[in-house]
């Protein structure tokens, strides 16, 4: 598909330019921001930031159908208020991560064998965050993304309750230590990220090139660590941390 790159200097501020990227349908899909400033005689040059848009699907389609190993997801809609009742501003409202399943694909071929989908239409589930494609659909932002992002299933409103996908395993975070070794007490800033946690929940498995599901070697109860910056971050109800990532980010168990 041909696509025309516009750089607009209308919209330039202190260095500022826009490069808008449309394609020959007229949609944007996608704009680059990058600016050059000098300061003290010195050119400073800053990365390219890329803003991705969802694709609008027109009103004239009135269904999605997901091919192969890929899943249509109605994400659920950020929260916009605090638990104490304040309003956030979009900057810092949270990504969401969680959606109800609208559709599936028919599943993909390992080999000889025909691997379905293990989601159902209707299934509440979670998400890698940065995962899939957006699309706005009949009013409601929805995801594309492939059944080996999807993190787990929520049976319930609460994280804890995770029902982990494939090689996912969902972990219940060790507190980090409140005190130094010599009785120092450790600000929120100051903790040390924890790497350590409870095995509250583990997946049926990754799926081999035959089809066949291959058991995890941890289970539910092992204390282990982990890779410090692997998979992704929830918070259940009570404020208690969670974790969920693939057993390859698990570097060990602890007795």
């Amino acid at each position: 598909m041909a696509t025309v790159q516009i750089t607009s200097g209308i919209a330039s501020f202190e260095g500022l330019r826009t490069s808008v990227r449309v394609s020959s349908s007229g949609a944007v899909s996608r704009v680059a921001l990058f600016s050059s400033i000098n300061n003290n005689n010195k050119n400073k040059s800053f990365q390219r930031l890329v803003v991705k848009s969802a694709t609008v699907v027109a009103p004239k389609y009135t269904s999605i159908k997901p091919l192969a190993d890929r899943v249509l997801l109605k994400i659920k809609t950020a929260e916009e208020k605090t638990t104490g009742g304040i309003l956030l501003p979009s900057t810092a409202q949270t990504k969401p991560q969680a959606g109800e399943v609208v559709a599936t694909g028919d599943g993909k071929t390992l080999g000889k064998n025909k691997v379905d989908i293990s989601v159902k239409a209707g299934s509440q589930v979670v998400y890698s965050k940065y995962a899939g494609t957006e699309v706005d659909f009949n009013g409601s932002k929805h995801l594309i993304l492939k059944e080996d992002d999807i993190v787990g299933i929520l049976e319930t409103e609460d994280i804890k309750d995770l029902k982990p996908l494939n090689d996912r395993i969902l972990i219940k975070v060790t507190e980090a230590e409140t005190k130094t070794a010599g009785g120092l007490l450790l600000t929120e800033a100051t903790k040390e990220k924890q790497s350590v946690g409870t095995v509250i929940a583990v997946g049926p498995g990754s799926v081999d090139e035959e089809g066949k599901k291959k058991p995890l070697t941890v289970a539910a109860g092992n204390t282990v660590l982990y890779s410090k910056y692997a998979g992704n971050d929830f918070k259940g109800t009570d404020g208690t941390e969670y974790i969920a990532l693939r057993e390859s980010d698990i570097l060990a168990v602890l007795s």
